[in-house]
């Protein structure tokens, strides 16, 4: 029998949803800031991916970068946008569509996990 992965994949996915929220929520809070740059986090998948092999280290000091930081990265600049007159490249239209994005995403992995853990305790009960 093999290993149930959807709750491993679920919290993943729910601590990837995190990050993307903290960094849509900086690139709003810098909207006016001249020569901000926006930044995104990569697609999940590719954070799925990556996460074949995990590092282990001997001393804590050894890994200064925590794992949440590695999904950022710098976006491409919207070269139509009208904010380049600042050198900012936030467009807030677009960081609003992936809070509502994100909002999504995360309540369907909240119910696919509920609903996945009712089918279990169903089961168990059921004998």
């Amino acid at each position: 029998m093999e290993s149930i992965q959807l709750f491993a994949v679920a919290s993943r996915q729910a601590e990837w949803l995190s990050v993307r929220q903290t960094v849509v929520s900086g690139n709003i809070a810098n909207a006016n800031t001249p020569g901000y740059r926006a930044k995104d986090v990569n697609a999940f998948n590719a954070v799925l991916q990556g996460s074949q092999l995990q590092m282990k280290a001997t001393n804590p000091l050894h890994f200064t970068e925590s794992p949440t930081e590695s999904y950022v990265v710098e976006s491409d600049v919207n070269k139509n946008s009208a904010s380049q007159l600042s050198g900012n490249s936030v467009d807030l239209s677009e960081e609003l569509m992936k809070q509502g994005s994100i909002k999504r995403d995360y309540d369907l992995n909240t119910a696919i996990v509920k609903s996945f853990n009712k089918m279990l305790l169903m089961t168990v009960r059921k004998g």
